[in-house]
């Protein structure tokens, strides 16, 4: 790879940066170097919104991809061969573009520092939705709007205000302009870019990949940068070596791959958790929830499923979803592969079973059948963009009444994602009766002595994990059985 400025589409045109750290992030380049100031800074870690801008790249049939993101973890580097999109870029006071004008006539800012990214994620959705030719209702603009705060106005009028975009005349960004450049960038060189000592490698191919991870084993493995983002911007780290995982394509691709005899899917570590999330719930309906709770759809659109997955939180949601459908990670060193079951992985708090040089390359699980019953949970504080207190996905295999298998996955409850082995213990092979459940929350005491913080006490945590499993149980009854056991309860 050959060291040259990074390059990508903004304001109309390429525009090459060079002299700048690896590590500034977007934001900073837009406010400090860019002199485009319409993007703000709030939180500076993802939570807020108010930095939001819409990045485009081409997907692997050649179609434009618009999504938001957020600029106050994003590394600048990580856009070469890619466009931006900024408030800038929309319409100015002559001609506002259609969520600007909307925001006008619905009275959706007061203070403004929110509006800037509150346009541009409204300006997203109505983007995806003008390009499949649909028409969001208001539940759908709440969900679109998740990862975007609003301290004064209220979300009435902004709602309001999504609703009337799409009754003014089409105005839609110049998508062939975005196209032709982003197919002229996509002939330069794979990105290796250094300042004063830092490096940043942004390989192309897993085998390049590899050979970066193995020459370079001390590097930090770059994914989303919503995490990793966050350790420049509020623990000020330093980070000399990165490896950048987001331009191998193969490490993006979602597909189908037989699990054993059984259906599966692969899901590349690069794939964004959008796409991932979307995949997954495809395979498990129910997991549709807590897909929407997971984040924001800023972090959705840069994070990846790979980063959930190796970063190893107690907390993340990612995790128990897998380890409930039976994943297993594939992990990469060289050409050499390994695979083993996600709950093999996770060894201590935030200890992986990952050797130097090697890395997350897939995910892969088999599709459940019928007999599976799925239960997915999320406990947190706020509805929207908020931490678990308590996530979990238990998953049921029931064959005239009796348990099969049962793969009862919980976050938040240990210093690790784990599955509950004496719960799942108390179930399986017996009749799932009323008298099994209550075994099975007993038995969590077992599996588990979670921490009180500032989520959620110990036994809150017990009490909520002991009630998903009553709620599982009431969740695979049907209505006749339930109509017939409440009567049972009630004479009692």
């Amino acid at each position: 790879m050959n060291t040259r400025p990074i390059r990508f589409f903004h304001r109309g045109e390429v525009v090459e940066a060079t002299g700048l750290p690896t590590t500034i992030t977007v934001l900073q380049y837009l406010r400090e170097h860019a002199g485009c100031t319409g993007t703000k800074e709030g939180c500076a870690e993802g939570d807020c919104g108010a930095c939001t801008v819409i990045q485009g790249e081409l997907d692997a049939s050649g179609e434009l991809q618009l999504r938001n993101v957020n600029a106050c973890t994003q590394f600048l580097p990580t856009l070469d061969g890619r466009a931006l999109v900024t408030v800038e870029d929309l319409g100015g006071p002559e001609r506002l573009n259609p969520a600007q004008q909307a925001l006008v006539d619905c009275h959706g800012s007061q203070c403004g520092f929110c509006t800037p990214g509150f346009v541009m994620s409204l300006t997203a959705c109505y983007e995806a939705h003008q390009a499949a030719g649909t028409r969001p209702d208001r539940q759908e603009l709440a969900d679109a709007l998740a990862g975007n705060l609003c301290r004064c106005t209220g979300y009435r009028p902004i709602l309001d205000a999504g609703e009337r975009m799409f009754d003014a005349p089409s105005q839609r960004l110049d998508r062939e302009a975005i196209t032709a450049a982003l197919q002229a960038l996509a002939a330069d060189e794979p990105l290796d870019y250094t300042h004063a000592g830092q490096r940043f490698h942004a390989p192309r191919t897993v085998p390049d990949l590899a050979l970066l991870c193995e020459t370079y084993p001390q590097a930090t493995l770059l994914a989303g940068s919503t995490d990793i983002g966050l350790w420049v911007n509020k623990q000020f780290r330093e980070l000399p070596q990165l490896v950048y995982t987001g331009r191998v394509e193969a490490l993006r691709e979602i597909r189908p791959e037989p699990f054993g005899d059984a259906p599966g899917i692969w899901i590349g570590a690069a794939a964004s958790l959008e796409d991932a999330w979307a995949a997954l719930s495809a395979l498990a309906p129910s997991l549709a929830e807590l897909w929407r709770r997971f984040a924001s759809p800023p972090v959705r659109h840069a994070g990846t499923l790979g980063g959930n997955i190796a970063n190893g939180s107690p907390i993340g949601d990612g995790a128990p979803a897998l380890i409930a459908l039976g994943a297993e990670v594939v992990l990469r060193c060289g050409a050499g592969q390994r695979r083993l079951p996600l709950e093999a992985f996770y060894l201590d708090y935030m200890k992986k079973d990952l050797r130097p040089g090697e890395f997350v390359e897939a995910l892969h699980l088999p599709k459940p059948d019928t007999s599976w019953a799925i239960s997915a949970h999320k406990i947190s504080k706020r509805h929207d963009s908020d931490i678990s207190a308590v996530c979990a996905v238990l998953a049921l295999q029931l064959r005239n009444g009796t348990v099969q298998q049962a793969r009862l996955a919980f976050g938040g409850m240990a210093g690790i994602v784990k599955r509950a082995a004496a719960a799942e213990a108390a179930i399986v092979g017996q009749p799932w009766t009323e008298a099994a459940v209550e075994a099975a929350a007993a038995a969590l005491a077992q599996d588990f002595k979670p921490l009180t913080d500032m989520r959620a006490s110990d036994a809150y945590r017990m009490k909520v994990a002991q009630n998903l499993i009553r709620k599982l149980w009431l969740e695979t009854l049907d209505r006749r059985t339930i109509t017939v056991w409440r009567a049972g309860r009630l004479a009692a």
